[in-house]
């Protein structure tokens, strides 16, 4: 039989897939995958739940339904002041994935370079590469994660179409600043490329650290594709929404790929998020507020055990150094020891870096769980490491 494709063929079972079934296998708390524990908010799920009643269960529009689009662009001004045509400059898409996928289509060619910038989500490279692009990448090292400005720069080239970045990012919790922002909106200009910012964990925010968008900097709304999502910010991961904010010229490059990849997003669910939006101020404050006593939580226990915790300041993730504990092994054999010798689950860090020598002692934990699954985690970890 012929081959089929070799990139795919080459790429393994990601590592989230991996340490889940590894974690059911062995019975784990599992620390790894960053999916809360809890449902999102009654008001939410009970508007889907009507509107699978209402009698509109067909194809809603390929852009999305209208109450969502027009939700998503008072969230853009109501948050970031971005002034935002919901009918020429949002689209919905089944989820954030499809969302980065969409904006990579809607501006490359084969050929085109993208700059990344690792650690990064494990979907970035591949779909780079399978739309024929090249991708530049460009490393943040624990445990500060500066932004190497000199070789950040040095990424960028004739070559250069875009830049796909994340922030607040997992797994290290970056908050980029304004200041380095306004760094990445100068390369953006200077080489007149593009911008597609991963911003789904813009309300989860810690210590005051302030999300700001791209595209609210000078210049950068027509050059910004801007991707939100209610997976995270409604605690409701499983539902698979997303949206992306753009200027009137790429939107519709963005929704011609959109509609070749799921054309449209189950309705009631969209308008459900479109409920969620309109939450007041006092929802998103104690969204960010409950888990950043979570992330303390955590913190503070594995310090206790002997890790050496990073400091996070958003997303639902902690990164630590087990260099500490002594354990002779890389992150990915000490993700496998803690599984199977202590009942508790956690990510490599090194499965976000796609370049050789990634830093290989340090491991991911989420922290989006109940307190009393946190605890017991810190529990199992003190009773294997004698923390």
């Amino acid at each position: 039989m012929r081959g089929a494709n070799s990139y795919l063929g080459s790429i393994g079972t990601t590592i989230f897939t991996v340490m889940s079934a590894l974690a059911t296998e062995h019975r784990a708390v599992n620390l790894g995958q960053g999916f809360p524990d809890t449902e999102g908010p009654r008001d939410v799920v009970q508007a889907a739940a009507d509107a699978l009643l209402d009698g509109r269960n067909q194809y809603p529009p390929m852009p999305g339904v209208p109450e969502l689009r027009q939700a998503v662009a008072a969230a853009n001004k109501r948050f970031y002041g971005l002034d935002i045509d919901w009918a020429a400059q949002v689209t919905v898409t089944s989820g954030a994935t499809e969302a980065i996928t969409a904006c990579l289509m809607a501006v490359l060619d084969p050929g085109d370079e993208v700059v990344l910038i690792e650690p990064l989500y494990d979907t970035y490279v591949p779909v780079v590469r399978m739309l024929g692009a090249i991708p530049r990448i460009v490393r943040l090292s624990p445990p500060h994660w500066d932004l190497p400005r000199e070789h950040l720069a040095g990424a960028f080239g004739p070559k250069t179409k875009a830049i796909l970045f994340n922030s607040p990012m997992n797994p290290c919790g970056k908050v980029f600043s304004a200041e380095e922002l306004g760094f990445i909106a100068s390369l953006v200009e200077r080489h007149d490329s593009y911008a597609i910012c991963d911003e789904v964990y813009e309300h989860l925010t810690f210590d005051g650290a302030r999300h700001i968008p791209l595209m609210t900097l000078p210049g950068m709304g027509e050059r910004t594709m801007r991707i939100g999502s209610a997976g995270k910010t409604f605690s409701l991961t499983g539902w698979k929404v997303g949206y992306i904010t753009a200027s009137a010229a790429l939107t519709p490059l963005v929704q011609k790929a959109h509609q070749n990849l799921t054309f449209t997003t189950p309705p009631n669910l969209q308008r459900a998020v479109a409920v969620g939006l309109a939450k007041d101020d006092a929802y998103f404050a104690s969204l960010s507020g409950s888990l950043q006593a979570r992330r303390d939580q955590l913190a503070e226990g594995l310090a206790s055990v002997g890790l050496t915790v990073l400091p996070t300041r958003g997303t639902y993730f902690i990164t630590t150094d087990f260099a500490p504990l002594g354990y002779n092994g890389d992150d990915v054999s000490f993700c496998r020891h803690i599984t199977e010798k202590a009942g508790v689950t956690a990510i490599p860090v090194s499965a976000f870096y796609d370049e050789p020598g990634a830093p290989d002692h340090y491991a991911r934990f989420a922290f989006c769980k109940k307190p009393e699954v946190l605890e017991e985690a810190i529990g199992r970890l003190r009773g294997h490491f004698g923390g």
